[in-house]
């Protein structure tokens, strides 16, 4: 039944998971390893998720649907948990918080450009006004505003954070391929990737992960980040009379999310950084202006960052 009230509700639920998500990992990596962080996440998230599916009755459908396209689940599941949040927890091991997150919200802009040969979108004056101005607020954000000087805090932190958009926006496009169940859907792909963390664990880091604060730190992000968060915002949408409002609350996110990192981590906020992200909202609203349906869609039945 829709309901605008009830998702304004779920969808400021998700808003403020996703805005203590930058300092849940920030914090967590004090005491972990990137791969261990993740190890322990996906786990998590891959039991929350499993109590969700199996109380919602629908355990059977995870065998058919691997059986039915294999090959289509285990990419899903290789590029997200598993590549994405390897290569994102890296950089936000390597730069400061509010850099990595903020460079990681122009995913969407990145799926604007891998829409043309994929969805077979069309770019127009206003995307190219919208890319050139996101990618111009990260250039801001990772240089500190020293445009001409492009001196960056870790080369390697700055291409992680931007090859991670590259390979969220690429998952959120093999998702409109899928007609299945997205909680059984991004549970599967969950239950996929977890040998290939476990892998990665033992070639990249070791399992003696003892500190009770990376533990706390860890499955806060696999329950608030990557299982509740997920299905608070399909409830949001699915309660939606109008889902535009309700999309655009996602913008509240990364501006509070700086505010926690100053008061909780106690990273120093440079005046860059603010300016480079409204930049970038700036460029992803420049969008959501041009973009029909099934674009739209794309974008909205995700997370942010």
């Amino acid at each position: 039944m829709k309901d605008q009230k009830k998702a304004y509700l779920f969808a400021l639920a998700t808003v403020a998971m996703w805005s203590t998500v930058a300092t849940a990992f920030k914090l967590s990596l004090q005491y972990f390893q990137p791969v261990q962080l993740l190890l322990i996440a996906a786990c998590t998230s891959a039991l929350a998720l499993l109590g969700i599916v199996a109380r919602q009755g629908k355990l059977a459908l995870l065998w058919e649907y691997l059986k039915a396209r294999p090959f289509y689940y285990l990419t899903l599941g290789t590029l997200n948990p598993f590549l994405y949040y390897l290569l994102l927890f890296k950089a936000y091991d390597l730069l400061p918080a509010q850099q990595a997150q903020t460079l990681n919200y122009t995913w969407a802009i990145t799926l604007s450009l891998l829409a043309v040969p994929f969805l077979g979108q069309t770019l127009r004056r206003r995307d190219g006004v919208a890319i050139v101005l996101g990618y111009f607020g990260a250039l801001v954000i990772a240089t500190k505003g020293d445009l001409f000087g492009l001196q960056f805090d870790s080369p390697l932190g700055v291409t992680l954070a931007l090859g991670s958009t590259l390979i969220w926006a690429g998952y959120w496009i093999l998702n409109t391929r899928n007609q299945g169940d997205p909680v059984v859907s991004l549970l599967l792909g969950f239950l996929i990737s977890i040998p290939w963390i476990i892998l990665a664990t033992a070639l990249l880091a070791d399992f003696h992960m003892t500190a009770w604060q990376g533990w706390v730190g860890a499955i806060y992000v696999g329950l608030f980040e990557m299982g509740f968060a997920f299905v608070l915002w399909l409830l949001a949408l699915r309660h939606a009379t109008n889902t535009a409002p309700i999309s655009n609350l996602i913008f509240i996110s990364p501006f509070a999310s700086l505010l926690l990192l100053r008061l909780l981590v106690g990273e120093e906020i440079h005046p860059a950084t603010p300016v480079g992200l409204t930049l970038i909202i700036a460029a992803l609203l420049i969008q959501q202006l041009k973009y029909g349906k099934r674009y739209r869609k794309v974008v909205r039945d995700d997370k942010p960052g």
